[in-house]
C-alpha cells in the first residue's frame, strides 16, 4: 500500500485537514483543457443530497482518468464536494459579489445545511460518504454583509461563506462536522481511507 493518497481538489482547506490528520498526499489537479467547473453544474430539481454525491462521483472519474492519461504510480484517491442547502435550494459558488450578498441575506437569520461528499477509490473499490450538517446565522445587516463580501471571502465558497473565517462571528449554532463544513469531514474520510486499506 503507498504511503500517500492523491486529492483531486484544490481547496487549500482539504489539504490542511489532511495535513492535521497525517495524511501525506499528492495532489492531483485537473489539466488546462478539463472543465472542471462544468461538473457541478445544477440538474433541474435536483436535491442537494443527490447532487453532492453526484458531483463527487463525477470528480473522481475525472481524476482517475487524468491518473491513468499521466501513467502515474497507483495510490488512493480522495474526491470531495460541498453544498450548502436552504430547504432544497442549492446555493453554490458565487459568480461575483451582488451573488454573494443575495445568498448571505437568503442566509440571514436562518438554519442552513451543509453537506459535504467524499468519496475514496481503493485498488479494487470505491467508497463514498456524506457529513450532514447545521448551521444557523443570526440575523445579518445589510452593511455587514456588504462589509464581508468587500473582503472577499465569500467567493469561491459554497454558500458565500468560510466557516473558519471571519463568518465564524455569524454562527449561533452548528451541529455536525465542523472540518465537514470546511469541505472535508476528517471522521468520515479517515474511516473510507482505513477501509481502503490505508493507515491513518
Amino acid at each position: 500500500m503507498p504511503d500517500f493518497v492523491y486529492l483531486a481538489s484544490q481547496s487549500p482547506r482539504r489539504r490542511q485537514l489532511l495535513e492535521q490528520i497525517g495524511v501525506r498526499h499528492e495532489l492531483l489537479l485537473p489539466d488546462a483543457e478539463e472543465d472542471a467547473e462544468a461538473l457541478e453544474a445544477v440538474r433541474p430539481g435536483e436535491a442537494p443530497l443527490v447532487y453532492v454525491r453526484r458531483v463527487t462521483a463525477l470528480k473522481l472519474d475525472a481524476a482517475l482518468a487524468r491518473l491513468k492519461r499521466r501513467g502515474l504510480p497507483s495510490a488512493p484517491v480522495l474526491c470531495s464536494d460541498t453544498t450548502v442547502a436552504l430547504g432544497r435550494t442549492i446555493l453554490g459558488k458565487p459568480a461575483d459579489a451582488a451573488e454573494a450578498r443575495r445568498m448571505l441575506q437568503a442566509l440571514s437569520g436562518t438554519t442552513h445545511r451543509v453537506l459535504t461528499a467524499v468519496a475514496v477509490q481503493g485498488a479494487r473499490h470505491r467508497l463514498d460518504a456524506v457529513s450532514d450538517s447545521r448551521v444557523r446565522f443570526s440575523p445579518l445587516t445589510p452593511a455587514r454583509i456588504r462589509d464581508y463580501v468587500a473582503t472577499g471571502e465569500p467567493l469561491g465558497k459554497a454558500g458565500a461563506y468560510a466557516v473558519q473565517g471571519r463568518a465564524a462571528t455569524f454562527i449561533e449554532h452548528l451541529s455536525g462536522s465542523y472540518s465537514g463544513i470546511m469541505g472535508l469531514p476528517v471522521f468520515e474520510t479517515a474511516a473510507l481511507l482505513r477501509q481502503v486499506g490505508f493507515k491513518c
